[in-house]
This record gives C-alpha cells, structure tokens and sequence, in this order.
C-alpha cells in the first residue's frame, strides 16, 4: 500500500493536485495519431508555397497562372497554325500567323502524300573589283554546304544556321515565276533578303580579298534527287538540275543594274 500511495503521489503530489511535471511528461510522451508528438508537429518546417509569406504566396499563385496561361495560349495558337481551316483561323488568321512565324513554324511535310524527294543546295558567287581596279568573279561558295557544317555535330544548332537560307530561299521561290520575275511587293524584298544574306556570307569568307570590293552577286539552287530505296525499283535521274537567278548589284558597288531581276545585264543566267 505505501508502495501504492507513494506511486500515486508521484503522480499526483501530496495535496492530491495533479504534478506539473508528471502531466507533462505524459505530454510530451503521447504521440498522435500519426506517430508524432505534439512538440513534433508544432516544429516541423513548412516547405514549398507554404513557407512563404501571404505576399509572396500571392505573387507566386500569380505567376503560376500566368505562366499556365500562357503555356495553353501557345499551344492552341499552334494546333490552330496546323489545322485544317475552320471559322477560328478564318477570323483570326492573321493573329495566329503573327505568333507561329518565324520561331515556331510546323508544317506536315515528313507526313504529306508526297514528301521532299530532293536535296535542294544553294550557292552564291560574285563579282569582285580588286584593289588594281580590276574584275573578278570568284566560284561558286555552298551556302547549304556550309550551314550543314555547322550544324553537324552541334547539339544546340542556332536558328540562323538552321533556317535563314532555308527560309530566304522559299521566300525566293514562292514570290516568283518560273522566268525568275518577281511577283508583287514580296517578290522584291525576297530579293533584298537574298542579297544581304549573300553580303554577309562572302564577307564572312571573305571573298573580296585584302582591298578589294564585292560589286555584284548571283545565286543559283543545284537540286539533286534523294535516291529511292532498292526495294522500291523506282528509278530518278542523278544529274543535278541548276536554276540561276540574274546578277545584282550590291548597294554601293559600281557594278551594272539596278539591283533587281530587272537590272541584270547580259550575263544574267537562266534555268540551266
């Protein structure tokens, strides 16, 4: 019995009161539902979102759904560029176009009836006034060569070097005719394309040489067919076909012509 009455003092104190310390040790010794005690779960850290303050939880709530936004907007503007034309791209065409072109063309040519069957290389020389004032005509420079080059082997290959003759040169195409004769406004700004591109490249292969000037540039597109796989049976020609495009002027040169189509002079090329 003293025994007992001494545990039972333990636990409650020789006044019969409960002791401070004993009930809380019991407290501290009781766990929750969970396995933790409540000291535990009074001090376990907040993570994420949580542990910022109400300002900054807000702010980063808004910035989430801006970014959702954002990201939905995108890709409906996409499969809109890529659908067959319906009551929204006759509306809002122009929109979608403004946002798709250039950084995010998609077209369907890997899966058309009738993919590319052609490797299509575009090259460019020029005529080049020399430091003793004479003319020379330099050879034919590979552009496509060169930006296949320098994506070869490149795992983050710039959008310039993947797309810009590429894109320049269908421009060139599809503004005009079978004669090389521009077709509208945008025929003659592909042309202005075309040329600054031209300066460019043959400045960065310095193709004027130490004093000299280039005057004049011509482009010309060597079009070469993809051999069909053995099994087919199919056969294609292996003889390149080459379309050459009229001389022009470079701005600020001294050579002939105006610098359009219709500026050439007689040594202006035809298909070949």
């Amino acid at each position: 019995m003293e025994a007992y009455d001494t545990g039972s003092d333990a636990r409650q104190g020789r006044d019969g009161q409960e002791d401070p310390a004993g009930s809380d040790g019991a407290s501290e010794q009781t766990g929750g539902a969970d396995g933790t005690t409540g000291a535990s779960r009074a001090a376990a850290p907040r993570t994420g979102v949580a542990a910022l303050s109400p300002r900054y939880q807000v702010g980063a709530v808004v910035a989430l759904a801006v970014v959702a936004i954002a990201v939905c907007a995108h890709i409906g503007l996409v499969f809109l560029h890529v659908a067959p034309s319906n009551t929204l791209t006759k509306q809002h065409g122009e929109a979608v176009d403004e946002w798709v072109f250039p950084e995010f063309e998609q077209n369907w040519k890997l899966f058309a009836p009738n993919p590319l069957q052609q490797n299509i290389s575009v090259q460019v020389r020029a005529d080049v006034s020399t430091a003793g004032g004479e003319i020379r005509t330099t050879g034919w420079y590979d552009l496509s060569a060169e930006d296949g080059r320098a994506i070869d082997g490149n795992p983050l290959p710039s959008h310039t070097q993947q797309n810009e003759l590429r894109r320049a040169w269908d421009f060139f195409v599809s503004s005009h005719d079978s004669d090389n004769r521009p077709v509208g406004m945008r025929g003659t700004l592909s042309e202005t394309y075309l040329r600054h591109i031209a300066v460019q490249r043959l400045e960065r292969n310095d193709a004027a040489g130490e004093g000299g000037t280039v005057e004049r540039v011509q482009y010309r597109s060597r079009t070469t067919n993809v051999e069909p796989p053995p099994w087919t049976g199919e056969k294609v020609s292996d003889r390149p076909a080459y379309r050459e495009l009229p001389w022009w002027t470079v701005p600020g040169g001294t050579g002939p012509g105006d610098g359009g189509a219709a500026g050439g002079d007689a040594r202006n090329g035809g298909a070949a």
